[in-house]
């Protein structure tokens, strides 16, 4: 009763004209759902036309910039490429301390410079190291209080001697490959802080050699690279390992051996050969891949986590790892106080295409059959949404397709099959955004055509087999995407210059807040797509906006600084918008 008095009055203060109050936006999907929802409408479908720039900030590192910022008690937090971290007076943009990382310039890194945030916890700041360390920083100094090593060990990668001389890709720059590195921003709960490891199963990323060139080719060779992938929680106060999850499973990795994936879609797999070959391979879990590329959603009523995982390793070379590589390419649920699995879907079994379970989840509540049910969606790179029962891991529906798709589950050939989505999505890492009071989910997707070919190499009487996929010469696009929850189906698609990547924002002022790679920023009417106001920064806006309150005023936040694999410009700028 004392509880629905407050919130009366509250109620009723608010009618005769409050503003609202200063508003936080203190972890990477705003809170634990993930749901990236700005209950905030003083910025609104019809006012958004007169935003200007309140602040801008170039932090000196122009690089790929993929940071969520976080905004706690007036403070902005924004990790940076190469994991520095800056903080600043988030009203105004004054710069209140800087950390400079002192990287392990003897770790390869895997999977490039970005990172894509912080969380933040009575004081604390919390940061995954492209290194692959933690770290905890004092957030009112920027002083470190405990780094530990999350992995120890450099894991072997692939090579490019591993291609024929007549392969083109032979004269590509090497930019990346299977490795150990940390790209989510973690997340806290319960006095734990959750990170998990990236790069295990990447593959050999080649690019053209200008500065600014998109990727050219993804290789997955044959051999014993990498590692299992897992998830960790620590302690907060002392770093302490409290509990992992392995996303190998010791025993079973070989699953059912399915040809087809659980909603039905044909895998074209060769299970006979499979079979006869998993004694040749005994170890091949021990390499197994699986990497955390994403920053779980939380819930709290049941102590849930969900989280994605990556594609098996190696990257699109499925010979030496046969059966279906549990628990790769999967949405899993874990207990979040003690990391024992719950559930788990794999999306694509023995994946060979690279369709990494990268999107983060997001958890909400949906109508299905005419009964509430608690859910957690996933934007696939596949170019579905999965929606599931998220105590039991039904897949409840899986949506109309919000990209082109083609030959997705097909072989590689020698002359090269044309697949799409393909290697980069569907949606990729791009989370989205949901507006719960319209039950709508907003999609960050990509149409990108991807060559997918199958090479061979002589090595002394043995033959030796690799995959590549690459970019073909067919038009890219991106696609902005508003789906129903309860159905699945696509309300509003707006097709975007440049395939998407980076996420969106929505907000109670009836607006989706997204960037371009060719430096625009966009807010869209969320019941219609109609694009109501576009400003311009020199870098790619390939990173999820943010919106929070302080002294009753409205403010929208994003990072600029390209991408390198989609070859958008770089910079450095973090940009901060208001009304007049």
């Amino acid at each position: 009763m004392r509880l629905y008095k407050i919130f009366l009055f509250t109620l009723i203060v608010c009618l005769m004209g409050c503003k609202p109050s200063d508003q936080d936006w203190s972890s990477y999907g705003k809170d634990l759902t993930n749901q990236r929802y700005a209950v905030i409408d003083e910025i609104n479908d019809k006012n958004v036309g007169s935003l200007k720039l309140a602040w801008q900030h170039q932090t000196g590192i122009k690089a790929t910039f993929q940071s969520t910022p976080i905004v706690h008690q007036g403070v902005m937090y924004v990790s940076l490429p190469f994991n520095h971290v800056i903080a600043m007076n988030a009203k105004t943009g004054k710069v209140l301390w800087r950390y400079e990382h002192n990287r392990n310039r003897d770790w390869k890194i895997c999977c490039g410079p970005s990172n894509r945030g912080l969380a933040i916890h009575n004081g604390q700041l919390f940061m995954g190291t492209v290194d692959a360390r933690l770290i905890s920083l004092d957030s009112k100094t920027g002083e470190k209080l405990w780094d530990i090593n999350v992995v120890n060990n450099v894991v072997q990668t692939e090579t490019i001697t591993a291609l024929n001389s007549e392969d083109p890709n032979q004269k590509r720059k090497v930019s990346g490959g299977t490795g150990v590195g940390i790209s989510m921003a973690p997340v806290v709960y319960e006095n734990k802080v959750i990170i998990g490891i990236t790069g295990v199963g990447y593959g050999l990323h080649l690019d053209d050699a200008g500065k600014d060139a998109p990727l050219a080719s993804v290789v997955g060779v044959a051999g014993r690279f990498g590692r299992p992938g897992f998830l960790a929680a620590y302690d907060i106060y002392s770093g302490k390992k409290i509990w992992q999850f392995d996303t190998i499973p010791e025993e079973g990795w070989e699953g059912d051996f399915s040809n087809y994936t659980k909603d039905g879609e044909v895998l074209n797999r060769d299970l006979q050969y499979e079979r006869d070959h998993l004694e040749k391979y005994p170890d091949a879990a021990k390499y197994g891949g699986g990497s955390a590329w994403t920053t779980p959603a939380i819930d709290r009523d049941t102590n849930t986590l969900f989280f994605g995982t990556g594609n098996p390793s190696p990257q699109m070379s499925g010979d030496s790892r046969p059966g279906d590589n549990l628990y790769t390419v999967s949405l899993v649920a874990l207990d979040a106080n003690t990391g024992k699995l719950k559930w788990f879907y794999q999306q694509v079994p023995h994946d060979i295409w690279g369709y990494d379970v990268a999107s983060p989840p997001v958890i909400f509540h949906t109508l299905h059959e005419g009964k509430v049910i608690p859910a957690v969606g996933q934007a696939g790179k596949t170019g579905w949404f999965y929606i599931h029962n998220r105590d039991t891991g039904e897949l409840l529906l899986k949506s109309e397709p919000f990209v082109p798709q083609k030959n997705m589950f097909a072989e590689a050939t020698e002359e090269g099959t044309i697949i799409y989505p393909g290697i980069l999505g569907g949606s990729n890492w791009s989370p989205v955004s949901m507006n719960i009071d319209l039950h709508l989910a907003y999609i960050s997707g990509i149409h990108a055509p991807i060559k997918y070919t199958l090479n061979e190499k002589n090595i002394g009487n043995n033959i030796i087999k690799y995959t590549s996929s690459e970019p073909t010469q067919d038009d890219q696009w991106g696609v902005l995407s508003a789906l129903n929850l309860s159905t699945g189906k696509i309300i509003w698609q707006k097709k975007m210059d440049q395939p998407m990547l980076g996420g969106t924002l929505a907000t109670k002022g009836n607006l989706v807040f997204f960037g371009e790679g060719n430096g625009r920023f966009n807010a869209s009417d969320a019941k219609t797509g109609e694009i109501l106001w576009t400003t311009s920064i020199d870098a790619g806006v390939n990173a999820p906006p943010i919106s929070y309150v302080i002294d009753g005023k409205q403010y929208i936040a994003v990072v600029s600084g390209g991408n390198k694999i989609m070859g958008y410009k770089q910079g450095d700028f973090i940009s901060v918008y208001s009304l007049p």
